[in-house]
């Protein structure tokens, strides 16, 4: 990142295939009940934000049917339908939930077919702007992850999806994925506390790949509360006008054009923080703290 003041509007946008959406999206996933699982814990509020987000110029929603499962799709399907042209909506594949709500496999070829059809019915549309296939681990990549990319790219020649995504990667998967067909996005953890993926984000911006940081604001709970609460970030929020939240968020829209936010939230009060971070200025020292002194602590 570059010395010089990042200055990040909110109506910035950046190509998602062959969509181009706002930078500030908005991510669905907390929309379900505690564990990502079962209803909400106020419908009426969900589906309040869900509306919320698409008036203030919200244009890309991230989702999954195993979420839920079904719930959340269908609180999407119940606030927005029918979708107002422009409207990106992206999932993913290769998980599902068991009646206690564990999360479990479902990868194999016809399996990611089935999940990308349960997807389109609980949102009621006929196709998707792109879906991620999700990695359940970072093994180097096989003659099974080939035969995954095959299904994924059937489903899009077959008009099912627009673009194919990836999530939960490694750069070989990345490489090897892109030596076949175009990919339109990753989506992998990365936030102030874990970079794990920087070379990721890298390889994508120089290939003009959409990155898509999930959980921005840190994963588990014990990591989310260390980055809102840490002396520097409260220091720097304090200094800019800025919640810490909106202070992590600036700071992962600064890193690079092709970086687009999904933050989730239950409520609209949150929303309106998220959406916020758009318009924060982080200057210099801001950048140089969080950037570098940050990950010596």
């Amino acid at each position: 990142m570059s010395d010089a003041a990042i200055s990040v509007e909110s109506s910035g946008r950046f190509a998602l295939g062959r969509w181009r959406v706002h930078r500030a999206g908005f991510g669905a996933m907390q929309l379900a009940g505690d564990g990502v699982f079962g209803p909400p814990r106020d419908r009426d509020e969900a589906l309040a934000v869900l509306r919320q987000a698409v008036a203030d110029g919200v244009d890309h929603i991230d989702t999954a049917h195993y979420y839920g499962p079904g719930v959340v799709n269908e609180l999407i399907r119940e606030a927005l339908h029918p979708y107002p042209g422009g409207l990106a909506i992206v999932s993913k594949v290769a998980a599902r939930r068991d009646d206690t709500g564990a999360v479990l496999p479902y990868d194999e070829p016809d399996q990611l077919r089935r999940g990308i059809e349960d997807n389109l019915a609980t949102l009621g549309i006929d196709r998707l702007a792109a879906v991620n296939l999700r990695l359940a681990d970072r093994s180097e990549p096989d003659r099974r992850f080939e035969s995954q990319l095959a299904a994924m790219i059937h489903a899009r020649d077959e008009g099912l999806i627009d673009g194919i995504g990836l999530s939960n990667i490694t750069r070989d998967h990345l490489l090897r994925a892109a030596a076949i067909t175009e990919i339109v996005c990753v989506q992998n953890l990365f936030n102030l506390t874990d970079r794990r993926s920087l070379a990721l984000l890298r390889a994508c911006r120089q290939r003009q790949i959409a990155f898509v940081p999930y959980c921005p604001l840190g994963w588990p709970r014990a990591e989310r509360d260390r980055i809102l609460r840490h002396p520097r970030v409260v220091a720097i929020a304090a200094r800019h006008g800025a919640t810490p939240a909106q202070v992590a968020l600036a700071w992962l829209l600064g890193l690079a054009p092709h970086v687009l936010l999904i933050p989730g939230t239950r409520t609209r009060a949150h929303l309106a923080e998220n959406l916020g971070a758009g318009s924060v200025e982080l200057d210099s020292e801001a950048t140089r703290e969080l950037t570098e002194q940050l990950l010596q602590e």
